[in-house]
């Protein structure tokens, strides 16, 4: 800055002097003052350069100053975030070691369920070999044999028993009622329920009122005949009906009126000879 100040002091100097110095100084003073011209407009040109450039380095400093404020508020919202994460983290463990231990009990409880199932298997499987030992392989054919919760079932079609809209047994049903009786004295302790039943066709006989009556009498005639001629004590029969109201099967069809026309004899042991049966069932392995 004090060259530019000194310039005009050197102009004004060169000018007093000019008509004192001869011409080729004169010469050589312009040539000098104009070297210092462009030198003083070279200098300037730089300042204004370097002004340029610091203001322009002032706004990448404050732009770089604001990215990094607005990384360190990411930064700390990141921290905030995962710290959640970890808090939520931890609390999702605890809920997941509590559906752990209900899945564990879950699965106990099921095991026991599997347990209990193959306990009753087992059972079904002793009540049916003894209560069907009296029967050969041949006559098992001819009589529909099943074991439900302890107890027998075996239930016989109403065409083999029965002539068509009676009650009055047929005599081709002696030699399977004589099977059923086999099974019925094996066991001589054991309760015996014979139960009718009918599809839902009204009945047209003016000596039986209605489904009800029609199934009654034919357990009552079942009953009747294990009793007369096969010798089974009366005393743990009973005879039963229910009519159309117990079916098996859809009474739409002639397949489901037929299965539905049935007679059941349903064989119950007493409590105490069931809680026996229940002990002599065999456990069965567990996978």
């Amino acid at each position: 800055m004090k060259l530019y100040k000194s310039i005009p002091i050197m102009l004004f100097t060169l000018a007093l002097a000019a008509g004192c110095v001869s011409n080729k100084k004169y010469a050589e003073l312009q040539d000098t003052y104009t070297k210092l011209r462009e030198r003083n407009q070279e200098l300037s040109n730089k300042y204004q350069d370097s002004q340029r450039e610091l203001s322009g380095s002032t706004s990448r400093v404050k732009s770089l100053e604001e990215q990094i404020a607005s990384e360190k508020a990411n930064v700390t919202a990141l921290q905030e975030a995962l710290n959640k994460c970890l808090n939520s983290s931890s609390q999702g463990n605890v809920n997941i070691s509590k559906l752990v231990d209900e899945i564990n009990s879950s699965n106990k409880y099921i095991k026991q369920l599997v347990n209990a199932k193959n306990k009753s298997d087992s059972l079904n499987m002793v009540l049916t070999n003894n209560l069907t030992r009296s029967l050969s392989r041949e006559e098992l054919g001819d009589v529909d044999v099943q074991v439900l919760k302890g107890v027998v079932y075996i239930s016989l079609a109403d065409n083999m028993l029965y002539k068509s809209g009676s009650y009055e047994v047929s005599d081709k049903a002696g030699e399977t009622l004589s099977k059923i009786a086999k099974i019925i004295k094996d066991y001589d302790t054991y309760d015996v329920l014979i139960e009718g039943n009918t599809d839902n066709v009204p009945i047209a006989q003016t000596n039986i009122r209605n489904n009800w009556d029609l199934s009654a009498l034919r357990a009552s005639s079942v009953v009747q005949v294990l009793q007369n001629k096969y010798a089974v004590d009366p005393k743990r029969l009973t005879a039963g009906g229910r009519g159309e109201f117990n079916p098996i099967a859809d009474n739409t069809t002639a397949g489901g009126k037929a299965k539905n026309r049935r007679t059941q004899i349903i064989i119950t042991p007493k409590l105490d000879q069931f809680m026996d049966l229940i002990g002599k069932a065999p456990e069965q392995s567990q996978k």
